[in-house]
């Protein structure tokens, strides 16, 4: 294992600085890996998407989506889950970046640009991961690159492909300028202020004046049978591979631990961390000046006294006045850097065994610190975590072991779809789910699209390919199935009660916002017709363009933002009833604010124009990618299309 490895700072320094890089050059990457020709007879199943004549790769694409998910989880931590992948769409923006960065290279190609070899070694030598104090190592390069398994060409060839790309995006971002008229609009949409006066409606309130008539339910039922549709249910019966009764299997090789220490070095980091006792002598928010000054005696007085070598425990248990540590000589113990507050925590890491610090002045008052032991980053030895990782390989192929029981279970019964005879040749019992739709969770295996998916295809009597659980391996098979219907008013009386009930509450809800509008456009006041409705007057208080689609107190709604700056003293009121979060809002102007000229000096005028010249630019890039896409043949394989409709 490399040194460089074996320190924290050095290998957080590796992790994400090159994962950034591996980012930015991954479709490089795939110009120069993507596969050949298909051939006559058909598209080439390796082949993830064809970008006119450029064939990217499933690997390829694996690469980028894998960057992006790791990149995203170093940024969230303990908040990435699933359900923030999907709304981050991470498999969606990977094939957009590979999209769009193949697309600008194949424009450099049109443009006949190129990269001079001084321009490369240059850029590559400005990373810092490349760096050691502040200039090119080579050592640490070829460190860095041997540690994401890539070879000095790989990564010279993408570096060429990444400057080549940045090259297109200036030159697709020349010619961009800014007017005055242009800065002084910016101005006035950054500063001009509204404040509006608002009723919003909630449809909920209605209910109560709504009256239930049969005639009407029935018909409103029959108007809307179809969303009541019960929809197509189904019964598995299935056995499970569990993959830790094959862990008495599974034999260990010495490659296999140096293979699972090496891909799972993240879990075996040891983190910087100070043994610390302090002395605090405290200063409330209400200390004055001559309080806090004596405050700072008293602490320098205790630091002259350690520094006489007066016992650090002693003199804590005496003047600290932290009482959860003064009790015991002011230990704190270990702990890692983000822990204890940014002045206390620089002063204690910068301290070796033994040292004291100056006095360290933090929001909780004086401190004296001691540090009394020392733990350096790193990466524990294989050594000391032989019995963890040994346990991970084993996990790892009672995984596979499992797999491959249950996809031999499959192959040697698939043609009569026997699940009972594979349940007896693997000393299993089968097991049966309740009913579930296509949307549904499954009792006793939990929500898993994928199993659904594959069970509402598979036809009657045959097995399904196994499916790999977090914890199992499913085998699975249709017990029954029970088609689609409609259901009868009476199966569904109450929902469709409720529906009926907020259906005719917000028909009552919108004709009341209707004349509150009426009223405001004849010219009565708001407040009026509110209390006519007995209703409640509301304000935004004042917002500016600044705010985009938000309005304050409100929400979003770019309709009404825009509306707003319109509204003018003779014609106050908002064009339109406007729904927002179910309700209905009618706006009026309650007061405007022009921006003020006189504050648009000179150095304002510079910072407007740089960020509306970005802004520009950026748009610009934008359309200009868009014009490039849209005349670009690119064809999505199938397989890839389909796994973005069921993330």
């Amino acid at each position: 294992m490399l040194d460089f490895v074996r320190k924290k700072q050095k290998s957080i320094l590796v992790k994400v600085a090159f994962a950034i890089i591996i980012l930015s050059f991954v479709i490089g990457y795939a110009l120069l890996t993507s596969p050949g020709d298909s051939g006559p007879g058909g598209q080439d199943p390796t082949v993830a998407v064809t970008i006119n004549d450029t064939k990217i790769g499933y690997d390829t694409y694996q690469m980028a989506y894998a960057n992006l998910y790791q990149l995203y989880q170093s940024i969230y931590r303990d908040q990435f889950n699933p359900a923030l992948e999907r709304q981050l769409n991470l498999r969606q923006q990977a094939l957009d970046g590979i999209i769009e960065q193949t697309l600008l290279l194949q424009e450099a190609e049109r443009l006949k640009l190129q990269v001079p070899k001084q321009e490369l070694v240059d850029s590559i030598a400005a990373f810092p991961a490349f760096q050691v104090n502040g200039a090119f190592n080579k050592e640490r390069y070829l460190q860095v690159l041997n540690y994401q398994r890539m070879t000095p060409e790989e990564f010279e060839n993408q570096q060429r492909s990444q400057i080549l790309a940045e090259k297109v995006r200036k030159q697709l971002q020349e010619n961009i300028t800014v007017s005055d008229a242009e800065v002084e609009k910016e101005f006035r949409d950054q500063n001009e202020k509204v404040n509006l006066a608002f009723v919003r409606l909630a449809p909920e309130i209605y209910e109560t004046r709504v009256k239930v008539e049969e005639q009407a339910l029935k018909q409103y039922f029959e108007e809307h049978q179809e969303e009541y549709r019960i929809p197509e249910t189904l019964a598995l019966r299935y056995i499970a591979f569990d993959p830790a009764s094959y862990e008495n299997e599974v034999t260990i090789a010495e490659e296999d631990l140096e293979k699972y220490y090496r891909r799972h070095l993240d879990q075996f980091e040891i983190q910087e961390q100070v043994d610390a006792s302090h002395v605090l002598i405290k200063v409330t928010a209400d200390t004055d000046a001559d309080g806090k000054a004596k405050k700072r005696e008293l602490a320098q007085k205790v630091l002259d006294e350690a520094r006489a070598g007066k016992d650090f425990a002693t003199l804590a248990r005496t003047y600290s006045d932290d009482a959860g540590s003064a009790a015991n000589g002011g230990k704190l113990g270990y702990f890692t850097r983000g822990t204890m507050v940014g002045p206390f925590e620089q002063a204690a890491f910068a301290l070796k065994p033994g040292d004291l610090s100056d006095i360290v002045e933090t929001s909780f008052g004086f401190h004296i610190i001691k540090v009394e032991g020392r733990i350096d980053a790193g990466v524990k030895p294989l050594a000391d975590v032989l019995d963890q990782v040994k346990q991970g390989v084993r996990t790892e192929k009672g995984r596979q072991l499992a797999m491959e029981k249950a996809m031999d279970a499959f192959n040697m019964n698939r043609k009569d779809g026997s699940l009972d005879a594979a349940a007896k040749a693997n000393d299993l019992g089968i097991k049966e789910t309740a009913f579930f739709s296509r949307e549904e969770p499954i009792e006793g295996i939990g929500d898993n699209a994928e199993i659904r998916a594959t069970a509402f295809a598979l036809p009657d009597n045959e097995l399904a390919r196994p499916v790999a659980l977090a914890d199992q391996v499913l085998l699975f098979t249709v017990k029954e199935r029970r088609e689609s219907r409609l259901p009868g008013l009476e199966e569904v009386r109450a929902e469709v009660e409720n529906a009926f009930r907020a259906s005719r509450a917000r028909d009552l809800a919108q004709q009341t916002a209707e004349k509150i509008l009426a009223g405001l456009k004849e010219g009565k006041s708001v407040e009026d017709l509110a209390g006519e409705y007995k209703e409640k007057v509301e304000e935004t208080d004042f917002f500016t363009r600044s705010y985009g689609a938000f309005v304050p107190r409100l929400g979003s709604s770019q309709e009404l933002a825009d509306a707003a700056f319109g509204l003018t003293k003779a014609e106050p009121a908002a064009p339109k009833i406007y729904e927002l979060n179910g309700r209905f809002v009618i706006a009026t102007l309650k007061a405007r604010q022009e921006a003020d000229l006189e504050e648009l000096t000179d150095g304002k005028k510079g910072e407007l124009q740089q960020s509306l010249q970005a802004r520009k630019q950026a748009e610009s890039l934008e359309k200009k990618v868009q014009e490039l896409r849209e005349k670009a043949k690119i064809i999505i394989a199938p397989n890839l299309l389909a796994s973005f409709e069921g993330n």
